[in-house]
């Protein structure tokens, strides 16, 4: 069977576009591309294989899956390297709100909270 599905990106709307991709740019590693001019105005985030579509909320509040749904995160994202990444996040003062660990569902993660109050998680299967 071939692969059809390549990757994907997380779509993330804010209250605050700007402030939001200045938190990603400068405490979590992403450089941000404006598309602010566009009929559907958005910022792309890019770090290594990875992107996030921010769009503006009209003036809505972000409301977190665990907040909307009772648990869940808003992204996870797959790394090799969790312990240093989680440094490099802690080094910047991002809120880590679950450390490095072995879940039950047998994935080794950590999960941080965004300037938006989205939980997003950066783990692996183990084994």
């Amino acid at each position: 069977m071939k692969n059809l599905l390549i990757e994907s990106h997380c779509i993330f709307p804010t209250h605050d576009i700007i402030k939001t991709a200045n938190f990603y740019e400068q405490k979590m590693g992403f450089k941000a591309v404006h598309y602010l001019n566009t009929i559907e105005p958005h910022i792309c985030l890019y770090r290594d294989n990875t992107e996030i579509i921010l769009t503006k909320t009209n003036g809505q509040k972000v409301i977190p899956n665990r907040d909307l749904y009772g648990y869940g995160y808003d992204a996870y994202f797959i790394t090799k390297n969790q312990e240093e990444l989680q440094e490099e996040l802690i080094n910047c003062n991002v809120k880590i709100v679950r450390s490095l660990d072995n879940t039950d569902y047998n994935n080794n993660e950590f999960v941080i909270e965004d300037i938006d109050g989205r939980w997003i998680a950066f783990g692996i299967k183990v084994g």
